[in-house]
């Protein structure tokens, strides 16, 4: 499992946007967004672009930690 720092989110609604965001990436499953800890665990089926992975969490509206 994939763990990634997000900053930004503060509410239920943040939680939903991030994983709708990851999960709409071919090859990523089982998202798991933690409010609390600011971070997302998923699976990678296959070799997932870091680049493309933060591009898809701004578009939602929030950034990728380091």
């Amino acid at each position: 499992m994939t763990t990634i720092k997000i900053k930004g989110m503060s509410c239920r609604h943040c939680v939903m946007a991030v994983t709708k965001a990851l999960s709409g990436i071919d090859g990523i499953k089982d998202v798991q967004v933690d409010l609390e800890k600011g971070e997302a665990a998923f699976t990678e089926e296959k070799s997932i672009d870091r680049a493309l992975i933060r591009e898809r969490i701004v578009k939602a509206g929030f950034d990728v930690a380091g």
